[in-house]
């Protein structure tokens, strides 16, 4: 097949552009994915135990966009799904977003029930209250309530997640760390919660199941495709490529690193096995110091499942936050972007670095050096083909 349009990776942002290109606008597209996989960070696949794995840690729908729903479920049918987190806090398993319930679970009866009386008389009930803001009310209980919150959900979870000393943690991230007055125990409050009934990687599946798409597993686009810096210009196979051609992967590498390697911040999976179920949700965070717990949660991904599909034995996986090399053993995985300004500016010169090839569009996490939750960057992937930019 010879493409009119290329798209180089094969997560989210690479295969709704590719479904959208072939479905709606009958081009005949070729996805190059360097992995052995579609589905880039949300493959799942059935493991040895029964349990639906997710291989890059674990990813669950939650939007408040309609249209992110209504897209998806051309491909999907779905089950309800309502994420809980659990944390170990200062010896004890509360729930995160630290809540009304969390601080009965960490303060003596007496001084629970004053915490938080204060906080539904200072805030009101269902809302969510900054760190930033707590820490300034004039009340000292509920100042010594958020010093206690930084320390003990926030500061060393962070510490371990960035690789960053407590002076380096940026005070406006800080600020964004809420507490939510609130008996809800969900992770999130968004409209939409489920999860697909056959794993993401069944959306995928179907999303590129096209006459007009060829999938090549396996292939560095660097294998087949080159940028001409000097001429700005495409070239695929040899010969000029003139057709849209979309990026998802890390500008730095498709370049070969003219301007040094963009930092990230990467993941390591320490997988197990257990008989029975082995702890109490789906997620339980350690948001303790790196010397009692050095990983940041573990995940059993079988409680992620519907409860009739649930097997007996279990399967969980220990994250274990590093620094990303490309060639490093382990952490060769560019999972998050670090959000320094001088990481900003490299990656700007890198823009300016392609900015005159008309043709090429960087789309997602890596292409735009910028974190997305997995709904943002549907929408995105489908403003950008809608916007007929490169057609």
């Amino acid at each position: 097949m010879k493409p009119e349009v290329i798209v180089i990776g094969a997560g989210f942002a690479g295969s709704v552009m590719a479904e959208r290109y072939a479905r709606d606008g009958g081009k005949r597209v070729l996805v190059l994915e360097k992995r052995a996989h579609i589905g880039g960070n949300m493959y799942d696949y059935i493991d040895e135990n029964g349990v639906r794995r997710h291989q890059y840690g674990p990813h669950i729908l939650h939007t408040n966009s309609r249209e992110v729903i209504d897209y998806l479920s051309q491909f999907t049918d779905w089950y309800p799904y309502q994420h809980r987190v659990l944390g170990l806090i200062n010896g004890v398993v509360a729930p995160i977003p630290f809540n009304l319930t969390s601080i009965e679970r960490s303060f003596p009866k007496e001084k629970a029930d004053r915490l938080k009386q204060l906080l539904i008389d200072a805030y009101g009930m269902e809302k969510k209250v900054p760190i930033l803001q707590l820490r300034q009310h004039p009340n000292p209980e509920l100042n010594e309530l958020a010093e206690y919150i930084y320390e003990h959900v926030f500061l060393y979870y962070t510490m371990k997640q960035w690789g960053q000393t407590p002076e380096e943690i940026d005070p406006a991230v800080t600020g964004r760390v809420p507490v939510h007055i609130s008996w809800d125990d969900r992770y999130f409050q968004d409209t939409y919660q489920m999860m697909p009934l056959h794993g993401f990687t069944g959306i995928f599946e179907n999303m590129l199941k096209h006459e007009k798409i060829e999938v090549r597993l396996n292939t560095d686009a660097k294998s087949c495709l080159k940028v001409d810096l000097e001429h700005h210009r495409i070239l695929f196979e040899g010969e000029e490529f003139t057709g849209p051609v979309i990026f998802t992967g890390a500008i730095d590498d498709l370049l070969d690193y003219p301007l040094g390697e963009l930092p990230y911040r990467s993941l390591e999976f320490e997988i197990q096995t257990h008989p029975d179920t082995y702890q109490q949700a789906a997620t339980v965070n350690y948001p303790t110091p790196a010397a009692q717990h050095p990983f940041t949660r573990i995940t059993e991904y079988k409680l992620l499942m519907p409860a009739s599909e649930q097997p007996q034995a279990t399967t969980i996986a220990i994250e274990l936050p590093m620094a990303y090399h490309h060639d490093a053993p382990r952490g060769n995985i560019p999972y998050y972007p670090i959000a320094r300004e001088d990481c900003r500016r490299q990656y700007e010169a890198y823009c300016e670095l392609i900015r005159p090839i008309s043709n090429l569009l960087l789309l997602g996490r890596l292409a735009e050096y910028k974190y997305y939750n997995m709904d943002a960057i549907i929408a995105k992937a489908l403003q950008c083909y809608n916007s007929g930019k490169l057609r």
